[in-house]
């Protein structure tokens, strides 16, 4: 093996930043928390931290995850806990001037999970809240892909790194059962046609709606009870199924 030489490359750190989605109100909102320190103090910002030594990336991940919700992480392709939200890596960013301080490589991750409570600053944060995904991505985001220096909605890259996010969930749950990750364990048909709703952000038949879903083989099991919580007449109840992949996929909508 030829000799190596550290000093001969630049130094540079790793963070995870985490794409934290819920459906709250019938919207679609991500984790926001409001910068304490600099760089860009004062500005909102994606949750996140920097690897340490002795954890790789899922574990970082997973880490601040529970810092920041108090939720567990779980494996995708295993049903989650009670306390237990879905997470996936999502993609690497690395532009050199991303980060001010110095060289930093951010180790995107998607979170997804039932309606969340009233998040908890932590860390270099001091404010943390829910924001609708559409009050945080606009036209800028565009504008970013093309190398254009518009105003940011958040700070460093995340607007790009949000966007990617929402697109991620947006097209797996039209393939996948991934949106019975936005549910409780238990859960009603409109209940998940809000889901889809509020993520592809357009209104669906609820016949049709219900006919599809019920009609694709593994999506969703009967619970073995009813729910009056809409309002109206009671409502079956359903489990999310052992399918992972929709044959037929849910398309979404021309819009």
């Amino acid at each position: 093996m030829s000799p190596y030489d550290p000093s001969a490359f630049p130094p540079f750190a790793v963070t995870v930043d985490l794409v934290v989605l819920t459906v709250r109100r019938h919207a679609l909102c991500a984790l926001v928390v409001r910068r304490g320190e600099p760089p860009f103090q004062g500005r909102w910002a994606l949750p996140g931290g920097f690897v340490r030594d002795d954890e790789d990336l899922g574990a970082a991940a997973a880490r601040e995850l529970a810092e920041e919700t108090g939720l567990s992480a779980h494996d995708p392709a295993s049903p989650a806990p009670g306390n237990g939200a879905h997470l996936e890596q999502l993609a690497t960013y690395g532009a050199p001037d991303r980060d001010p301080r110095m060289r930093v490589v951010s180790v995107a991750h998607l979170v997804l999970a039932p309606d969340l409570p009233a998040p908890r600053a932590g860390g270099d944060a001091n404010l943390a809240r829910w924001a609708p995904v559409d009050e945080l991505l606009g036209p800028e985001v565009e504008a970013a892909r093309q190398d254009d220096d518009p105003p940011a909605p958040l700070a460093f890259d995340h607007a790009l790194i949000l966007s990617d996010g929402v697109e991620r969930a947006r097209s797996k749950i039209e393939y996948s059962s991934l949106a019975t990750a936005f549910c409780p364990p238990e859960f009603t048909v409109g209940e998940l046609r809000r889901v889809y709703e509020a993520v592809w952000g357009v209104a669906l038949d609820p016949r049709n709606f219900h006919r599809k879903v019920t009609g694709t083989p593994g999506f969703l099991v009967p619970a073995g009870g009813t729910t009056t919580r809409q309002g109206g007449r009671p409502a079956q109840l359903f489990r999310a199924g052992g399918a992972t992949l929709l044959n037929p996929p849910m398309l979404r909508p021309e819009v």
